[in-house]
């Protein structure tokens, strides 16, 4: 076994890395950029190395500067983690020829299965069934021979980044073109492949391990098919679809993809099963990497992923064949992502001012986060995970559900309360799931409501502050009593907004204490964590700021007669398409704003004339900040 692993990643995979490598008694290497200087990851670590300036492509992207801190800290081998070069081979290639091992399959492995299309035709020829599809150069063409709907995916990539779903072949090229820009933007190569789309499909993945020995066993099936914009939500282990003959035969599908390309370590095999046929089943992709959903199969089985991916690189042999191996309860994962549901899941941040992560009775959050921990829109959307297991799977879905409404990140929107309502969906009760789910049912399960409890809560701690603070005689007048000369007393009227501008007096009583505030509206008592202007309960929270109708009064006035185009979340401006005088049309795209690798493009609300543009291409805004301004075609003239 090594002595010094160095861990080229960050947040909560880094954590757990580090978690492991402790508890194997070997010492453990942490990266940092100067945006994570003092993060989660940083302060566990026995050892942290500062490797660049924020951006990731000065930092955790730069192999030299990695290989630098491996060779200052005496490191023996690299864990690339998930993300940034965990998949890619030149990394793999360069740890090996600077003398370390890299915690992963070979730098070969990595390259013929990191290229979907020769992946598709290598795992074919090992007899494993893939998803009919076509290849540049000849996309277009063969998307059209397909027939819509069809599936547009970067070669090069994962993880759903610029993967598009083309319904309309009218609107194909324009969907060719967004999905370059990103593949290239998240993976720096721009080569697509095109499949076709299977309708309401299931997302089912194989665990494969893999020695240096010649045995490769799987570990059974996870079923990821909650989704959003192709990315995974909540994953489960086992999947209610499969019965025991089809769990085999797609397992030895996947140890055949595995072999197919003289795998090592710890690796994934994703399938395409249709809900209404799962015996026939599709290879879509091998994810050549430790997922971010493999703690399900550790608690199904018992194995700790890490620990075996450590001990294959250290050339020890598997432990245990396959008949050796069962799956024993169920266990379900959650991702908790700085995204704000009632935005339309669009890319959060904030700094954490109060967390609560369970742990135990079943519970475990694997989580890079404390107090005081910042998040930006420079990585990853995803905080944490929280993770439960149960005897059976009505019981693991019970317990995350509780252990979401325990979650608590005020500071930062998140979408924990809205993934504790998802799984109380009668369909997903029931294991009646697909890829599409989520999106047909997220309208339910997300209101821009707020209820009028909150700002109770919230006038109840406005007013807890104004309550004096100094012992002995108090001004009489000083005092929030509501007390008027020859009057009914009357309860102070705050001006508030979380979503739209309120003012509101509270009606009913209340208690603050600590970071906790109750409140007892018509009989109810309603009990909620509070930090800041942030108050939050069961997963859900929401940012009561103070409002100044005079100054929000003045700002229409100062811009009477045209329209404010304000960023939707914090990010950074990457494409400007217009000047101050330049004419546009209602619904032309205007800007682009990136943040945690989504893009959003901000258009023109009506015709008229750029009257303001406050940005520029690199520009860093806030959200809600204004962009631009666009005085209506009338005002103009």
């Amino acid at each position: 076994m090594f002595d010094t692993v160095l861990v080229a990643n960050r947040g909560e995979i880094a954590v757990r890395v580090i978690r492991t490598l402790r508890s194997l008694g070997v010492r453990s290497v942490a990266v940092f950029s100067d945006a994570d200087a003092d993060a989660r990851h940083v302060r566990e670590a026995d050892t942290a190395v500062r490797i660049g300036p924020a951006p990731a492509a000065e930092s955790y992207l730069s192999v030299e500067r990695l290989l630098r801190a491996a060779a200052r800290t005496g490191a023996q081998a690299v864990h690339p983690g998930y993300g940034f070069l965990a998949e890619n081979a030149g990394f793999a290639r360069a740890c090996e020829e600077a003398g370390l091992v890299f915690i992963g399959p070979s730098a070969d492995a990595i390259a013929l299965m990191g290229d979907k299309i020769r992946a598709k035709e290598t795992v074919q020829a090992a007899g494993v069934p893939v998803v009919p599809g076509g290849r540049d150069p000849e996309l277009a063409e063969a998307a059209r021979a397909l027939g819509a709907p069809v599936l547009l995916k970067p070669s090069a990539g994962g993880g759903g980044k610029g993967m598009r779903l083309v319904r309309d072949m009218t609107v194909l090229e324009e969907e060719i073109a967004a999905a370059r820009r990103e593949a290239r933007a998240s993976f720096g190569d721009d080569t697509l492949l095109v499949e076709r789309w299977v309708d309401r499909p299931r997302h089912i993945e194989i665990q494969v391990l893999a020695d240096g020995h010649g045995n490769v066993v799987h570990l059974g099936e996870r079923e990821c098919s909650l989704q959003r914009r192709h990315q995974k939500i909540i994953e489960e282990a086992p999947s209610v679809l499969l019965d025991e003959e089809t769990r085999a035969a797609m397992g030895e599908a996947a140890v055949q993809a595995a072999r197919s390309c003289g795998y090592r370590g710890a690796g994934t095999v994703e399938f395409i099963v249709p809900g209404g046929d799962p015996s026939r089943y599709y290879f879509m992709e091998m994810n050549t990497r430790l997922q971010v959903e493999h703690p399900v199969t550790e608690l199904v089985t018992g194995l700790d992923l890490v620990e075996w991916q450590l001990r294959v690189a250290a050339g020890e042999p598997l432990g245990f064949a396959q008949e050796d191996l069962r799956l024993t309860g169920h266990a379900v994962e959650a991702r908790i992502c700085a995204e704000d549901p009632a935005r339309g899941f669009l890319p959060s941040g904030g700094t954490v001012l109060l967390l609560g992560e369970p742990q135990g009775d079943g519970v475990r959050t694997d989580s890079g986060l404390t107090e005081g921990t910042e998040v930006g829109s420079l990585y990853d959307p995803m905080l944490s995970k929280v993770i439960a297991y149960g005897a059976d799977r009505e019981t693991a879905l019970r317990k995350l559900r509780s252990a979401l409404a325990e979650t608590v990140t005020l500071g930062v929107q998140t979408n924990a309360g809205f993934l504790r309502r998802l799984l109380a969906h009668p369909a997903v009760a029931a294991g009646e799931l697909d890829t599409g789910l989520v999106e047909r049912v997220v309208d339910d399960l997300v209101s821009t409501d707020v209820p009028e409890e909150v700002y109770e809560a919230a006038a109840a701690v406005r007013l807890e502050r104004l309550q004096p603070r100094t012992e002995g005689w108090t001004d009489p007048f000083s005092v929030p009593s509501g007390w008027r000369l020859g009057g009914t007393p009357k309860p102070p009227a705050f001006h508030l907004r979380a979503q739209d501008p309120v003012t509101y007096s509270p009606r009913g009583t209340h208690t603050v204490s600590g970071d906790r505030v109750t409140v007892t509206l018509d009989g109810v008592r309603h009990t909620f964590h509070r930090a800041g202007d942030w108050i939050g309960r069961d997963g859900d929270a929401w940012q009561v700021r103070d409002h100044d109708p005079v100054a929000a009064s003045l700002n229409r006035a100062a811009h009477a007669g045209a329209d404010s185009l304000t960023a939707p979340m914090p990010g950074t401006v990457t494409v400007v398409k217009v000047a101050v005088g330049d004419e546009v049309t209602a619904g032309q795209s205007l800007l682009v704003v990136e943040a945690m690798k989504m893009e959003h493009v901000i258009s023109a609300p009506h015709a008229g004339t750029v009257a303001e543009l406050d940005v520029t291409p690199g520009t860093t805004v806030a959200m809600d900040q204004v962009l631009a301004v666009i005085a209506p075609k009338e005002a103009a003239e």
